[in-house]
């Protein structure tokens, strides 16, 4: 299991969390908005697939409507995205190789992303 300041990292919430505990709760609480802004960033080399990265996690409308914080399952998909870019970046080491990986179709995942294929939680 990646550390839970790896993910706090991948969420853009550094220092404000530090056990799992923690996370759980601000998860149920609400993410920041700036936190899937942020995964995706680190997600994608193409600023053009962001946007349609974001929209699957959160519809465009309702993104468009959301001040500052996403609702409790928002989050929770926010969250286990935040879990698979975190585990990519331990494995890769290295921010290109993780963007490639991340944000190209793989054929062990049925010709989706990995990105995509988080989608559900068994996919993450």
């Amino acid at each position: 299991m990646i550390a839970v300041g790896e993910i706090a990292k991948v969420l853009g919430i550094r220092g404000r969390v530090h056990s799992l505990m923690e996370l759980n709760a601000l998860v149920e609480r609400g993410l920041p908005k700036s936190s899937l802004r942020h995964i995706i960033s680190l997600a994608f080399e193409d600023r053009k697939k962001c946007f349609p990265a974001i929209y699957r996690i959160v519809p465009v409308a309702t993104y468009k409507r959301r001040k500052e914080t996403l609702s409790r399952k928002e989050s929770q998909r926010t969250e286990r995205l935040a879990r698979v870019v975190a585990t990519a970046y331990h494995v890769w080491d290295n921010p290109g190789d993780t963007m490639h990986f991340l944000s190209h179709p793989h054929p062990a995942l049925d010709g989706k992303t990995p990105v995509e294929y988080s989608a559900t939680e068994l996919g993450a």
